[in-house]
């Protein structure tokens, strides 16, 4: 199984890189994982929010293969606790042999093709959080998975 992560923009802060090193290298024990990240637009002075992220929905479509299961990580989409995350990464693990591919959009969300393209719309809160932040929350909330579907004891309920 392999996933991936798009993620539109650079991460910044030191302490965000530092977290996200830590669990990128965690979930090496339980799949093949990476991140892709879509250079931020330059020059978006004269663009409405709505051409901003139909620009950066062609850049996540170029990294997309037919194949791909694609899960949009999106404030509309339905939000599942870590039992219930866990549970769905098992399922795709037993139903798909293509490479799961998980997107954070950027600030202005998604475009009309991107949610087009997506398999399912997943949602950590109806709370904002910077789209850097989504990052180290959805690298831990992977490794959570991971960890609950092999019954390591990170995960307490």
């Amino acid at each position: 199984m392999k996933i991936v992560l798009i993620a539109v923009g650079k991460i910044k802060q030191d302490y965000l890189i530092t977290g996200i090193l830590d669990y990128k290298k965690r979930l090496k024990r339980y799949i093949d994982f990476d991140i892709i990240e879509i250079s931020k637009l330059k020059k978006t002075n004269n663009l409405i929010k709505s051409q901003i992220s139909e620009k950066e929905g062609k850049l996540i479509l170029k990294e997309l293969q037919e194949n791909d299961y694609v899960i949009l990580l999106d404030q509309k989409g339905v939000t599942v606790d870590s039992l219930g995350f866990a549970n769905l990464l098992n399922k795709y693990k037993e139903i798909t042999n293509k490479k799961i591919v998980f997107i954070i959009g950027g600030a202005y969300g998604f475009s009309k093709e991107i949610y087009k393209r997506s398999n399912k719309v997943l949602s950590f809160s109806s709370m904002t959080f910077t789209h850097q932040m989504i990052r180290l929350f959805f690298l831990e909330q992977l490794y959570r998975g991971f960890s609950i579907l092999s019954n390591q004891p990170y995960h307490h309920e």
